[in-house]
Parts: C-alpha cells; sequence; structure tokens
C-alpha cells in the first residue's frame, strides 16, 4: 500500500500532514513568512500544473520573502522571450561570501592546487548540488516538484536533512530548462480539459498535438544540446555551470506512464572517458534514494536504461567537468490523472511527490558527503590534466587554411564550454604537417581535458566485452543495449581534418578570444569583381547576404584558377558590370561581419577553367523556400532544418501546414523541404497535397527531401524518386507451401538455420547513429565544395543507387574498408552500405528532386553538411526550368 511521500516525511518529522493531504503549507512545521505556491498562484503543490511564468512570479516570491538566503537569477531569454531563471538556496553567512565560495571553487577546479590548499578548501567550501528540471517542456511533474524542493529548503523549520543540506551546501534550482515547451503544453492541456480530469490516453487533454511539448520554441530536443550549443537556454545554462562548479548535477525527467521511477546508476555503456569517481558518487545517491523510496513504498528501477555514452545530454556533458551527473525519470501522468495499462491509476499528485522525493534525498546526499564530493571533484579535474600530459594525442591542431569559418566557429563552442584554445595567426608546423594560415591548437592537459577526448578524438570506443554481448544479442535476434548514437566526433561533423600528436612548440600562440569579431579576409578594390569561394558554410551565408541584399551573382559548375589560386565548383562571382560602384566595400563589409573571405578578380581571364561568359556560370537569385509543416512530419528535423536555412545560412523559410498543401500556391517558391516523416504523412497531404506538390515539381521547383521523407517520395502512391530500399543481406529464400511442399533441404550448421528461420523481407540491422566516409560525384552541382564528406547513419534505411537513366547518385558512402568514420557499425552493414547513395537528384518534369537518405540538418551539429544543405537551397534552383 502505498504511505505518500509526504506522508513518510512528515512521520520523519519534516512535513506536516496538511501536505499530505494537498493544503497549503502554512503550519508549525514551516515558517510562516515564507510564502506557499498557493498564497502566490492560487494552487497547491501537485494540485495543478504551474505555468512558466508562475514558477518564476514563485520562487522570485520566495526570494522576497527571504533575500538572505534565495537569490534568483535570470541566465537565457527563450526563443519565444520566457526568462530562465535559477534560485541559489543558501544560510545567510553563505549568501554573504557567495564570491568568496565561487573562488575556491574554481581553484579547486583548476586541478593546479597543492595538496595542503586543496584540503583547505575541501574542508571550508560548500559544495554546489544543481537541481535541474523539466528539460522536455510535457515532462511536466518536474518543475513543480522543484517549487516544492525550494520551498522546503527555505520554510522548513525542524527537518535535520534541511538543516545539514543548508550547513554544508549550496543548492541551485533551475526549476525549468524549457519554458517554451512546458507553456505549449500546458496551452494544450487547458485548451482540452473539461469539468475533471480524463485519465484515458487518447483523451484530448493527454493527446498532444504537433509539435508537442517535449521541444523548446525552435523544435530542439535540448537533451541533445549541450555540446553543440545551438539554442540560447542551452549556451546560458552551460555559461552559469561553468560560473558555479557543481559537485552535484540532478537532470530530472518524465517517461511513459506504466513505468515506475528510474533513477542512477547509469546502464552501461559508460563513455571511455569518465572516471570511476562519477559511478561512485551515482551510486551513494542512488543507494541513499532507493532507501526513502523504500520506505515510501515506492517502487524503481536502476541500471536497466539510460547509459552515459555520448556526451550530449544532461547526465554527461556536466561529468567531463568532474560533477556527479544523474537521470532522474519519473512515469508520467501528462495530464492530471492517466490510467494505466495495469488498471491502476496516477496522479499528478503522485508525480510530483517521487520527484520531490529523489531530489530532495540527493541535495541531503551531497550534503551528508560533502567532502567526498568535492574530492571527487577535485580529483576528476586533476586526473584530467594528468592523463592530457601523458596522452600520445595531447595537442589537436585545426588548421585555419581548410574551411577557415567552421574552424573558427569551433573554436569559439569549445571555449564557450570552457575549453581553453590557443590561437597562431602566421605560418606553422604542427605534429608533422604545415599550417600556411595558421591554426587553433588544444592542449588537452587541462581540467576538461576529458571532454576535449571525447569532443574532439575520431572515436570514443566502448568496452569490448560490451559490445560482444550486444554481438550476442543480436545473434540471438535480441534488442541491442546501446540508447542512443556511437559517434559526434566534432571535427569530423564540421567537415575539419584535424591532427594530433603528443609534443609541440606553442611559441607564437595567443589564447583563441571566442567573443573576438569573425577573422574575415577582406579584398582589395578588384577591376572586374569579386570570388566568393564556395567552401565553407560561411562562404555560403555571404552569399546568401549579398542576394538578400539586391546584389547579383553567377555561380560555377566548374572551377576555375586566376592567380595560381583554384576556386572550387560554386564559387559565386560578382562582376562590377552588374552591380554598383560600392560592389567590393558592401560585399567586404558583409563578410567582416560574417568572418567570410572575399577575393579580388582583376581581369575575367582565367588560368584554367571557365571564364565569366561561359554556360558553367549560371545566376543565381535569393531563393523563396517552403517546408512542410506539422501533421504527419518530424518536429525535430523541422525545427533543425529551420535553423540551419535561416540561423546559419540567413534563409527565411515559410512553414506550410501539410493539411494546408492542398491549397498552398507553391509557384511562389523556389524550394520545398520536406523533412523526416511521422505516422502517415501521406495520409495528411491527401490526393490533392500531393497532386500540388507533384506541379510544383513538374514546373521547374526544387524539391528537398529528408531522411525517411525519401521513403515516402519512392513510393508507388507518390513515385518522385525512383529509388528502392532494400532488405538486409544473407536471409534465407524462404518458401511457401501455397501450391503444395516445397523441395527439401538439409541444414548442416547454425548458419543454415539462421538462414532458413529468417524473414526473407527482414530489414538491415538498425545501427545506433554512426558516422560514414561518402564518396562526391563531381559531376554534380550538388556536390560543390566537396570531394568527400563525413555523413550520419542510423537506423535500417539503405537504397539501391539509382541507374544512370533515373538520376545521379550525388554522394555515395565508400567502400566497406574504409566506410566507417566513427562509432561501431554492425559488420553485415557495413559490407551492405558500401557504395549505397547517400543523397541522390532525379528530374521531375522541368525540376528535381533531391533525396538525402539519412537528414544531414540532425541535431545542428553537422556543421560540415551545411554547405551541401545550401547547394540545395542557393544553387539547385539555378539549375532548373
Amino acid at each position: 500500500m502505498r504511505l505518500g511521500v509526504w506522508a513518510v516525511l512528515a512521520a520523519c518529522g519534516s512535513l506536516a500532514g496538511g501536505w499530505a493531504q494537498g493544503e497549503p503549507l502554512t503550519d508549525a512545521d514551516y515558517d510562516p513568512a515564507i510564502p506557499t505556491l498557493q498564497e502566490v498562484v492560487g494552487h497547491a503543490f501537485g494540485d495543478e500544473l504551474t505555468t512558466p511564468r508562475e514558477a518564476v512570479e514563485y520562487l522570485k516570491a520566495l526570494e522576497a520573502a527571504a533575500p538572505d538566503r534565495v537569490k534568483v537569477v535570470p541566465y537565457a531569454e527563450s526563443l519565444e522571450g520566457r526568462a530562465l531563471v535559477y534560485a541559489v538556496i543558501a544560510e545567510p553567512e553563505v549568501m554573504e561570501r557567495i564570491d568568496e565560495i565561487k573562488a575556491d571553487t574554481a581553484a579547486l577546479a583548476s586541478g593546479e592546487l597543492v595538496e595542503t590548499e586543496r584540503e583547505q578548501i575541501i574542508s571550508e567550501t560548500p559544495a554546489v548540488t544543481w537541481l535541474a528540471y523539466s528539460v522536455h517542456g510535457d515532462e511536466i511533474s518536474t518543475t513543480d516538484a522543484a517549487l516544492g524542493v525550494a520551498y522546503h529548503l527555505v520554510a522548513a523549520t525542524d527537518d535535520p536533512r534541511v538543516d545539514s543540506i543548508r550547513d554544508k551546501t549550496i543548492v541551485v534550482i533551475d526549476p525549468n530548462q524549457n519554458p517554451d515547451g512546458r507553456a505549449r503544453f500546458i496551452h494544450s492541456f487547458e485548451a482540452a480539459r473539461g469539468i475533471e480530469p480524463q485519465g484515458d490516453f487518447a483523451a484530448a487533454e493527454r493527446d498532444q498535438p504537433w509539435p508537442r511539448g517535449r521541444y523548446n520554441g525552435a523544435l530542439f530536443d535540448l537533451n541533445r544540446d549541450w555540446f553543440t550549443l545551438s539554442q540560447p537556454e542551452t549556451r546560458g545554462k552551460v555559461a552559469s555551470l561553468l560560473e558555479w562548479n557543481p559537485v552535484v548535477f540532478g537532470d530530472v525527467h518524465e517517461m511513459g506512464t506504466d513505468a515506475t521511477y528510474y533513477f542512477p546508476p547509469a546502464a552501461r555503456p559508460f563513455n571511455p572517458h569518465l572516471g570511476q569517481g562519477i559511478r561512485n558518487g551515482q551510486d551513494i545517491i542512488g543507494r541513499m534514494i532507493a532507501a526513502a523510496f523504500d520506505d515510501a513504498g515506492e517502487p524503481y528501477f536502476i541500471r536497466e536504461v539510460f547509459d552515459q555514452l555520448y556526451p550530449g545530454y544532461g547526465d554527461t556533458w556536466p561529468a567531463f567537468g568532474g560533477a556527479t551527473a544523474l537521470t532522474y525519470e519519473q512515469g508520467s501522468a501528462r495530464g492530471l490523472v492517466a490510467d494505466r495499462s495495469d488498471g491502476t491509476r496516477l496522479t499528478y499528485r503522485d508525480t510530483v511527490d517521487n520527484q520531490f522525493l529523489a531530489t530532495l534525498t540527493t541535495a541531503y546526499a551531497v550534503a551528508e558527503n560533502k567532502d567526498r564530493f568535492l574530492t571527487a571533484f577535485a580529483d576528476a579535474r586533476a586526473s584530467a590534466i594528468a592523463r592530457g600530459r601523458s596522452s600520445s594525442r595531447r595537442f589537436t591542431v585545426i588548421d585555419l587554411s581548410e574551411r577557415r569559418g567552421q574552424a573558427e566557429a569551433l573554436g569559439r563552442r569549445l571555449a564557450s564550454q570552457g575549453i581553453k584554445v590557443l590561437y597562431r595567426e602566421d605560418e606553422g608546423v604542427f605534429c608533422r604537417k604545415s599550417h600556411p594560415d595558421g591554426a587553433l591548437i588544444v592542449d588537452r592537459a587541462q581540467p576538461l581535458g576529458d571532454l576535449i577526448a571525447t569532443l574532439l578524438d575520431p572515436d570514443s570506443p566502448m568496452a569490448d566485452d560490451f559490445i560482444e554481448e550486444q554481438e550476442r544479442r543480436r545473434e540471438r535476434g535480441l534488442e541491442v543495449e546501446l540508447y542512443d548514437i556511437t559517434a559526434w566526433s566534432v571535427p569530423l561533423m564540421d567537415g575539419l581534418s584535424p591532427v594530433a600528436c603528443s609534443r609541440i612548440s606553442l611559441e607564437g600562440t595567443v589564447p583563441f578570444d571566442p567573443d573576438a569579431p569573425p577573422m574575415a579576409i577582406l579584398a582589395d578594390d578588384a577591376d572586374f569583381g569579386y570570388a566568393i569561394p564556395w567552401d565553407d558554410k560561411v562562404q555560403a551565408e555571404l552569399v546568401v547576404a549579398a542576394l538578400k541584399a539586391g546584389l547579383v551573382g553567377k555561380t560555377t559548375s566548374e572551377p576555375f584558377t586566376q592567380g595560381g589560386r583554384i576556386f572550387p565548383r560554386g564559387t559565386v562571382v560578382f562582376t562590377n558590370a552588374l552591380n554598383t560602384e560600392e560592389l567590393g566595400d558592401e560585399l567586404n563589409a558583409l563578410a567582416a561581419d560574417i568572418g567570410a573571405e572575399v577575393v579580388g578578380m582583376p581581369e575575367s581571364w582565367t588560368d584554367d577553367g571557365p571564364t565569366f561568359g561561359s554556360n558553367s556560370y549560371t545566376r543565381l537569385v535569393m531563393p523563396k523556400v517552403a517546408m512542410a509543416w506539422g501533421a504527419g512530419t518530424s518536429p525535430l528535423s523541422a525545427g533543425a532544418f529551420r535553423h540551419a536555412a535561416e540561423r546559419e545560412l540567413g534563409i527565411p523559410v515559410t512553414p506550410i501546414r501539410v493539411l494546408s498543401m492542398e491549397r498552398a500556391d507553391l509557384e511562389k517558391y523556389d524550394v520545398l523541404v520536406i523533412p523526416q516523416t511521422w505516422g502517415r504523412f501521406g495520409d495528411a497531404l491527401g490526393a490533392r497535397g500531393l497532386a500540388n506538390v507533384k506541379a510544383f515539381a513538374e514546373d521547374g521547383g526544387v524539391i528537398l527531401a529528408l531522411g525517411n521523407a525519401v521513403s515516402v517520395l519512392s513510393s508507388e502512391d507518390v513515385g518522385l524518386l525512383p529509388l528502392t530500399r532494400e532488405n538486409a543481406v544473407g536471409d534465407g529464400e524462404g518458401g511457401s507451401d501455397a501450391d503444395g511442399p516445397i523441395p527439401g533441404t538439409e541444414l548442416e550448421s547454425r548458419e543454415d538455420y539462421a538462414a532458413a528461420v529468417s524473414d526473407p523481407e527482414r530489414r538491415p540491422d538498425f545501427v545506433p547513429g554512426v558516422l560514414l566516409r561518402a564518396n562526391a560525384n563531381e559531376d554534380h552541382f550538388m556536390s560543390s565544395g566537396y570531394t568527400e564528406a563525413i555523413t550520419p547513419f542510423a537506423g535500417d534505411t539503405i537504397y539501391t543507387p539509382l541507374r544512370a537513366d533515373q538520376g545521379v547518385n550525388v554522394f555515395t558512402y565508400q567502400e566497406a574498408d574504409d566506410l566507417l568514420a566513427s562509432g561501431y557499425l554492425w559488420d553485415n552493414v557495413r559490407t551492405q552500405l558500401a557504395y549505397k547513395p547517400m543523397v541522390v537528384a532525379a528530374g521531375s518534369g522541368d525540376g528535381m528532386v533531391v533525396g538525402f537518405t539519412q537528414d544531414p540538418t540532425t541535431r545542428a551539429y553537422l556543421h560540415g553538411l551545411t554547405l551541401m544543405i545550401a547547394n540545395g537551397l542557393v544553387l539547385a534552383p539555378a539549375y532548373t526550368d
């Protein structure tokens, strides 16, 4: 029988029965001068869903009531203009010396203290516990639990655990990491609710409309964005953690309604760069939460899921800085009540109770083990320096003569995460390679050396015994125990080729300033015009800015050489004859803002390749882009593509709802983007919508299809792409007894048996995300700027290459032995993927359909493919009628 979390705490002398019964917490166990949630916003903890505005309002009310113990700090603003704040809660005497404590913790974080200094700081300094809630906006119980924890820590007068927490730690509470998503969920919930809450999973109040509340205002999953830093919420949060150096970071979530409660220890696989201290800390906290849940009669599970491999989660990124990072997951009511499949009913109050208990217990565990957590934090930082000094890859050098804009952007992202980056302006030789235009250098002998290793190394391999077990599971037809992707090497994803070695000279280097203006390369006045080399995403951004400003330029489908320099395919030339007298000044001004390169052309004569009057040159226009939006499309894919087009390239996108596609005037647009699809996209589009899309292509439009949208466009019903999806290789031929018995067979081995029982239409084995090498077909404009590319692959969809009469395979995966760039790929899938298409282009009337068999914009971290997106948005319309 469930006792109720609040009742358990009350029995321990820490909570009044009033909270257990849902009444405002204003009795003798709490300081009456501290306002309850009921008094501030009109409902008690767990009775209703607190909105983002109300959550901030309540924390500010706590601050007003106890300014010596609570400080509310704004740290970011969401895309939709909502404030993100955290509350710092500590004893008055601790608040008075916050700056001193931050300085002491930063000294510990330096990893370079002598033993006596270190021990003194550990003994005298409070530990910082950071509790972060609701990174996914529809994981609703988390925010209300956060407010309950804040109230309890400030108002409780006789809880010995609170006394310990306030004596030994500083607690930072971030109640709502995703206010836009939470507001979206609450709006849909309130719009559908009736006179009493409904628990049916199909009830409208619990059945979220597209795009759901999980994502932020830009439709990003903020729990995948930690090292990518594409979103303002993430950038603000990372900057705050670097300021505070917490020793524990708790990330509080929800999961499916039928689940119970999950807390660490985490599942395997562990990232190889995470130390044992993190796991020890998880064990300490996990055991204390388990005891609390046992006392409350609450079931839970541990270790079965939610691994710590990918460094972009809230329970991994902080861990690379020495914090014990944890994920918490509560089965969600997704409203005020939920009917579970076992016949029981879950209430919102139940879920808030459990989240409160788990996170308050976490704060108590840190307090009771304060010195251990501070020591583990300091050890992790110091040992990262030591490992870095002895590493054969101690120094990573990023060449600034190759995709300079993307290299500088990587340097800024690394520096924004607290990683020290050095800059060499002029030519230098590093790791036996000449860097004629300077370089960025990262020394992993620094406190964040483990983060550097996992981000910059080509691979972060999983343990051999774990891989062996996954292979055995696969052989038995069981699901593999991999939660997410296995590859994320940032230089590879940025299209860069750094070198690494154990020793270099740092003479002539200076600290890289991420806030300095971008390092543009400008042109002197030129008699003929100016070339914008098409070799970097910032170069594409410059071209877009120039077209938006009304400048006239042409792109070349063939490389040309002038003055000893080779200008690649796609290069855009703006001539003085086609533009105003201020052309050079205008281009230089735009390039200075963007950090791009402008090259002056003294004449039209080329030493090799086409001249400006050649048919190889095609005039560009500022593209008008539409995108399918809503029912049947993936919010993540739609959000990521819009981010790439608008935030990275500067191209506005018009979202058109799929249900409105049948009446949309698509003739206004040059490009129509169909992001990855969900569910029944074809049904949502409808026959008339499909006819409109087909007519758009027939009349000269460009369609870009991403990921599994390619399957939709290549289906018999649609027929816009002549691609055929493959089944797995090596299965049995199958047979049917519809026409009588089939010939007998002899099974001589387990392999024969496996072939006999296999499904002849089985798809290839599902692959968690990896990075693969793909070769470019340099005869097609869609590969402009590339000879090869690092591309993603995830899932189980492989296509047969297009025949020459069907279209062009623009990018194809490399041969099997060279295919894998990073991650773990099943061997049979590796051999099947060789030479298969990643990007295809096919004519459709006067228009063109371009299919990306994998989404190149996923998670906004494949910056090396942004130029490929620009090929489809900027160049493609110039090559259709």
